[in-house]
């Protein structure tokens, strides 16, 4: 039994979070089950990702790696076969394919590489300083005595001008 979640209540209440419940709302979408090609998704560091994807034999022209805000799209398109030989058997799987990866904020894409049929995509979390964290020293004030007690000016009413 599918769930269907709604977030209404709690945009009453939340300012900010547009992204989150959009993410939420995609995930609870059925979508179609398309596992190809695999990939695994590692985390190598406190602040470092990679994604390995499995895509024997396309070559580094044939693949896109393309990095937007908060998503990172991985596409291939194999070229046409130009060696003449007539296929009695196709069993390489060199269909086109197009997979995207949701990215937290801050993530970005570190570089790519292929080797051994395998692409390989290093993620890197970086936190600009303004949104880091940081230490606020709390400063003590010697008691004020009362010569030095800062001093009311006391109002003086305005006179009205008459209008002439």
């Amino acid at each position: 039994m599918r769930m269907i979640q709604d977030f209404s209540p709690l945009f009453r209440s939340s300012v900010g979070f547009d992204r989150i419940f959009d993410l939420l709302e995609n995930a609870a979408r059925v979508q179609p089950i398309d596992n190809w090609p695999p990939y695994n998704i590692e985390k190598t560091g406190e602040d470092r990702y990679r994604i390995t994807m499995a895509v024997a034999g396309f070559s580094a022209d044939e693949l896109d790696v393309t990095a937007h805000p908060n998503l990172l799209v991985v596409s291939g398109q194999k070229g046409p076969e130009e060696n003449g030989a007539q296929v009695l058997y196709h069993g390489i799987a060199t269909r086109a394919f197009q997979r995207r990866f949701e990215l937290a904020d801050h993530v970005n894409v570190a570089g790519a590489h292929l080797d051994n049929g395998l692409l390989t995509v290093e993620l890197v979390r970086e936190i600009p300083e303004e949104m880091k964290p940081r230490r606020i020293e709390v400063q003590a004030h010697k008691a004020v005595s009362r010569s030095e007690q800062p001093q009311q000016i006391e109002q003086q009413p305005v006179e009205q001008k008459q209008a002439a």
